[in-house]
């Protein structure tokens, strides 16, 4: 196998000057690709996107956790998401019973031939029927109370709408129906309070054991010192305690405040409707009843509503009924249930229902709170939780047992140097208040080792990363794609309106056998030519085209494509609406992207039936056998064909998109007389005639040149995967930068759809590593490539837009949808949607990934060095004199600075260039890399040295042995603690470049990590000088605090000189791996 394919990182081909990640680890090598494999482990778990049930049951069992409703708050709730599926089959079934009665009442009744019962629309307020008969009437799918209410013409003059000109859309309209039918919300759950937070923090074992065990030591100091002096112990510890709740609280309060906005966000759909005769774009919870919506492929449909007319519509209602069947639509099938989406054709609704009066308004209230997700860097981060906090709790009991021995066999002696028990005249509350004393410090130094925070940092670096990709333009739905687009290997990019930049017009045109010059020069064609050009464009479109009575510019919507060429029309001289009213429309069929073509069937108003197509030039020319000369009139094509094919082929290396216009007579007797039959009409696409080629500019985005550059550098291959001609593809990757002049440009670098699909499953997978231009693919080829990349090894990222992207969208291991030109249908399929479909956006989301990865390992490594030098320093103390120097209250501020404002942060720091100069991330590469292990244990190894000599020789170190032998310890203590918490102040900084010499760099860029370490600061200066009684301290006086100081200062030399050190290529980890697996064999 080789190494690509082994941890998903690119082959060293074009790459090999990059170096490598020594962040997150190194490509591997064939050694290591001929290890065993050993079987996974409950944490090793590559995606969670997907994932089977029993795998996250798996790791969930296998973790060690003190606070279970903290540590996998931001993880799937495996219950809740049975309990809502539950709920969705009750809703659903409750709703088809409802329809099942209905029906089986109506066919009743026309048995026994009585007339259906239903009541009259009732006039309430300005509209003349009232929400309960029009809420009854979509719900039950009840076709006889709308033939009642006059069908859909009657219904829209009831509801005040035109139905081809929408309503007026005025703001004292939209509130009249807002207050008649209610608005197009539902009621969500409120999200956690502040409280609950505070409880869920309170919920920590640890923490329980240490409330107790400062409610004993309180009870037992008043009682032996009196309650002006006895409260002390107790109350410090209980005190430190609830500071650890509450920051936490806040903290991930702060957190889940982030995520509700989020939510907002992706629930927020834009959508154009038609008001006052013009189409707009609203956001879904603006739809009102009376509102006409166009439908397309794609489309969620966005409330309840009649169908007012439509053209093979077929609905996907699997959300709403739980079956996958499609269900066609027409005006015998007429209503449309709010959430489901539209699978193919074209069509217009009546919105009848918005909201709660909805089956999907009900269902989304019912289930609308978050059910949460885990990523793959959050499972693993578990299982590096659970082992350090295995190791803790083995040194926690083992200081319990050290300390308890020591104390009953006399070698334990206080501060004064007495003996604290002596057996026989020890009273028993003085051996119960020495022992709580004892467990409060043995479940302290668990509070330290179990890290709980781990995890829950990278909810926190999501949290921050996921609002700050919002700014650049990319909303997050999954969170592992956050992560994961930090693995990504290769990126399947779509052209249009990705690479360039959507904003297409016409800057070419054939007709005849002459090219128009200018474009829009109708006064060089014939009238024939012109009439079909405008009844076929008019038609044959999903846009529209606005003449405002002022007399300004006309407004166009729809797709970039048809805009243009709408554009184009309206120059020639087209009257969109006249040319709509000359005609009348008998049966579309959707532009559909595998046969690269769209048409209309229309009949004048002198009954002539014409079939109108437009579609990629070469593919409709191909189908041409006549074409218009400039007399108008029809022309064999054959002698003429080379001629149009070479302009097309001129238009495409110029990186114009090539569209041909053409249409062709049809016999009206031939035309399916009933509207079933017209429905399933295939239209002919044979014997066409060729009116007009057009060739279309879409310049490249600025910016996408300097982008494909990052990507170069940072080892990410970008193919570009468009249903363009092939020309056209390579022109535009030869002006992006996707294709070096130099290059090859012939197969397989540059291949088309068509050619890739016939070759086997192999041969695909050999050559989609070499492709770097794919045109005229259809999206089931996208999902091909996709398929074989991620076979060979690669991490995948890949953008789409079309509903037929989809799967393509959910294979990859990152879904990139379009914001813009996407489809609802893409737009869920997706991880991230790129808000501005702009390439640019998409570099960036590989920069925050890696910038997600990157903090997570500043923290892990700031973590364990805190870990280490508490543990040891602890331990090695107990071991030989019976007492430890960090007690309970200082282990505790310790764990805060550790833990929480750590995190805060470590976690928070924005991307750098640096990360895009590295391969990317190994997906098996180990969380803790060689650099982090040198760097850790560097500064353990220096902290526990140095505050060991403090520990044992701190009294002459300091000049204290003039002092009482209380005092000289409590100052030794107070300086070992200073100093110790000194040194992670410093060491943050450390933490932030773990492989750069300069720790400084960028530190002004990030305000909140100087605020944390600004803050720790003066609260360690107000803990030594002021709390001393809380937390069992003595003011120091500028020596002392100088001491302390030049301690921690020097970790910032200590670390520059330790990162010259060079470390072994290969992970730590495997070495003890190879070693466990041979003595396994052996």
């Amino acid at each position: 196998m080789s190494t690509s394919s082994s941890n998903g990182l690119l082959p060293p081909v074009s790459i090999s000057r990059l170096h490598h990640d020594v962040e997150v680890g190194r490509s591997s090598t064939k050694e290591d690709d001929h290890e065993v494999s050993s079987p996974p482990g409950p944490f090793d778990i590559e995606h969670t996107k997907n994932a089977p049930r029993e795998t996250l049951k798996r790791w969930r069992q296998a973790a060690l956790v003190l606070n279970a409703s903290r540590r996998f708050r931001y993880t799937l709730d495996l219950r809740k998401e049975e309990d809502k599926e539950q709920r969705r089959r009750m809703i659903r079934a409750h709703a088809q019973v409802i329809r099942a009665a209905v029906l089986f009442r109506l066919a009743g009744e026309r048995q026994i031939g009585v007339g259906p019962n239903v009541t009259s629309p009732t006039a309430i307020g300005d509209y003349g029927i009232g929400l309960e008969q029009l809420a009854s009437m979509t719900r039950d799918h009840d076709f006889s109370a709308l033939q009642l209410y006059g069908g859909v013409k009657g219904l829209s003059n009831l509801l005040k709408t035109n139905i081809e000109r929408g309503i007026s859309g005025d703001e004292t309209d939209i509130l009249k129906r807002r207050n008649a039918f209610g608005s197009n919300t539902y009621p969500q759950k409120k999200g956690r309070s502040l409280l609950r937070f505070l409880w869920e923090a309170w919920q920590d074992l640890t923490l329980i054991i240490l409330i107790v065990a400062a409610a004993a030591s309180l009870a037992l100091g008043i009682k032996t010192e009196g309650i002006e002096e006895g409260w002390y112990d107790g109350g410090s510890i209980a005190f430190a305690v609830l500071l650890v709740i509450f920051v936490t609280a806040v903290s991930d309060y702060r957190q889940s405040l982030q995520f509700q906005n989020l939510n907002e966000e992706k629930r927020n759909i834009q959508l154009e409707v038609m008001r006052g005769g013009r189409m707009i774009k609203i956001s879904i919870h603006d739809i009102v009843v009376g509102d006409i919506v166009p439908l397309n492929i794609g489309d969620q449909v966005p409330a309840d509503g009649i169908l007012v007319s439509g053209h093979s519509l077929a609905i996907d209602e699997s959300s709403m009924t739980g079956e996958s069947t499609i269900v066609h639509k027409d005006q015998k099938t007429p209503f449309l249930m709010s959430g489901c989406k539209v699978a193919d054709g074209v069509g217009t609704m009546l919105v009848t229902g918005v909201g709660i009066n909805t089956e999907w308004g009900l269902l989304m209230a019912s289930i609308s709170e978050d059910t949460g997700e885990e990523t793959p860097l959050q499972v693993r981060l578990n299982g590096v939780a659970t082992f350090i906090g295995i190791v803790g709790l083995a040194v926690a009991l083992s200081v319990l047992v050290i300390l308890l021995v020591r104390y009953f066999t006399g070698n334990t002696k206080d501060a004064e140097g007495h003996v604290q028990f002596i057996k026989g005249s020890t009273s028993i509350s003085r051996v119960v208040d020495d022992i709580i004393k004892i467990v409060t410090i043995a479940v302290t130094i668990v509070v330290v080792a179990v890290p709980e925070g781990l995890p829950l940092a990278v909810t926190l670096t999501l949290a921050y990363s996921m609002r700050k990709m919002m700014a650049d333009k990319a909303l997050v739905r999954r969170l592992s794609a956050c992560e994961t687009m930090g693995s990504a290997t290769t990126i399947c990019s779509d052209k249009t309106g990705t690479l360039t930049l959507n904003q297409m017009t016409v800057v070419e045109a054939y007709a005849g056998r002459k090219k128009l010059d200018p474009p829009n020069d109708s006064s060089q064609l014939h009238e024939v030519v012109t009439s079909l050009l405008h009844d076929g464009i008019a038609q044959n479109t999903q846009g529209n085209v606005f003449v405002p009575k002022g007399g300004e510019d006309v407004e166009i919507s729809g797709s970039p494509t048809e805009k243009a060429v709408l554009l184009w029309a309206v120059k020639l001289g087209m009257k969109f609406d006249v040319s709509r009213s000359e005609s009348t429309v008998l049966h579309v069929v959707p532009f559909n992207s595998q046969k690269q073509r769209g048409g209309v069937a229309i009949k004048r108003n002198n009954s002539e039936v014409y079939i109108h197509w437009k579609g990629a030039a070469e593919v409709v020319l191909a189908s041409c056998t006549r074409y218009v000369d400039l007399n108008g009139q029809f022309q064999p094509i054959d002698e003429e064909k080379d001629f149009f094919k070479q302009a097309i082929d001129d238009m495409a290396t110029r990186s114009l998109r090539c569209l041909a216009i053409a249409c062709r007579q049809h016999d009206l007797d031939s035309v399916p007389a009933d509207e079933e039959s017209l429905d399933k009409w295939v239209l002919p696409e044979d014997d066409l005639i060729l009116l007009a080629i057009v060739g279309i500019k879409d310049p490249c985005r600025p910016g996408v040149k300097d982008a494909l550059k990052v990507c170069v550098e940072a080892g990410v291959k970008v193919r570009m995967v468009t249903g363009d001609n092939i020309q056209t593809a390579k022109a535009i990757a030869l002006e992006c930068g996707i294709l070096d002049p130099s290059d090859n440009a012939s197969p397989p670098n540059v291949i088309e759809g068509c050619t890739f699909r016939s070759y086997s499953e192999k041969e695909r997978e050999h050559v989609a590593k070499r492709i770097t231009v794919m045109g005229r693919s259809s999206p089931n080829d996208k999902l091909l490539l996709v398929q074989a990349l991620r076979k060979g090894g690669d991490v995948v990222a890949v953008t789409g837009d079309g509903t037929n992207d989809a799967p393509a969208l959910h294979e990859a291991d990152i879904g990139l949808a379009m914001g813009i030109q996407g489809t609802e249908v893409a737009k869920e399929s997706a991880d991230i949607i790129i808000l501005d479909d702009n390439f640019a956006s998409v570099v960036k989301v590989v920069r925050w990934g890696r910038s997600v990865y990157a903090n997570i390992q500043k923290f892990i490594q700031f973590q364990l060095t805190v870990n280490v030098a508490a543990l040891v320093i602890n331990v090695v103390a107990s071991l030989s004199s019976g007492d430890v120097p960090l007690n309970a209250v200082q282990l505790l501020w310790v764990n805060l600075i550790m833990d929480t404002l750590g995190a805060l942060a470590l976690a928070t720091e924005p991307p750098t260039d640096h990360l895009m100069h590295r391969l990317p991330v190994g997906r098996r590469e180990p969380l803790i890399t060689n650099i982090m292990w040198r760097n850790l244990i560097v500064q353990a190894f220096y902290q526990v040295c140095v505050l060991l000599v403090l520990n044992f020789s701190g009294k002459s170190i300091l000049k204290l042995n003039d002092d009482t032998p209380q005092r000289a310890t409590m100052v030794k203590n107070s300086v070992i603690f200073n100093a110790f918490v000194l040194c992670q102040i410093f060491n943050e900084f450390n933490a932030r470049k773990p492989d750069q010499i300069n720790v400084f760099s960028g530190v002004t860029g990030n305000p909140l990590f100087m605020a944390i370490v600004g803050t720790t600061l003066v609260l360690q200066i107000i803990i030594i000088e002021f709390l001393g009684k809380f937390t069992t301290t003595v003011k120091l006086d500028w020596k002392q605090w100088l001491v302390c100081v030049g301690i921690g200062f020097i970790s910032w030399p200590l670390a520059m000189v330790g990162k010259l050190i060079p470390v072994p290529e290969t992970p730590l980890a495997k070495y003890f791996v190879r070693s466990f697996r041979r003595w396994r064999r052996a």
